[in-house]
């Protein structure tokens, strides 16, 4: 199973995704790869936000030698699913889309169809965004939003 996380920038949201899905899907011993990307240019080659690289150590998770790097049409056929942490982001992958099988990929992150919200504002948004992004990747593990 190849999976992609999607954010706008790259930095915040779809990093402690990728980072924790890599490390629940290790736990279970499943042969998975797990990539990140942001809509966005701005922080190509950047690593994550240095909050996003905090709350993920607390918990046992070190995502410091990720990279920015941005969503591309040929992520369509390198991964099986796309996870997007927003609706902005859901709409502007979705504008990358060739194909239904394309289309058919991407879904938001959250089961209840509800944004992730973007911490970079409020640095007290951090562990609740990683609480969040926890419960969705143990679902995705499980089996039940793939």
């Amino acid at each position: 199973m190849k999976i992609l996380m999607v954010c706008l920038g790259n930095i915040c949201r779809s990093p402690l995704a990728e980072g924790i899905l890599r490390h629940l899907a290790d736990e279970k011993g499943l042969n998975w790869e797990v990539d990140s990307a942001g809509t966005g240019n701005w922080h190509v080659g950047d690593p994550p936000d240095r909050r996003s690289v905090k709350v993920a150590r607390q918990h046992g998770i070190d995502i410091s030698g990720l990279r920015g790097r941005q969503f591309q049409v040929t992520d369509f056929d390198d991964f099986d699913r796309i996870f997007v942490m927003d609706l902005d982001n859901y709409r502007d992958v979705l504008r990358k889309a060739r194909t239904d099988a394309d289309r058919d990929k991407v879904q938001l992150l959250l089961d209840n169809q509800q944004p992730v919200p973007d911490p970079w504002y409020d640095d007290a948004l951090f562990e609740p965004v990683y609480n969040m992004i926890y419960k969705a990747c143990q679902r995705i593990v499980a089996g039940t939003d793939i």
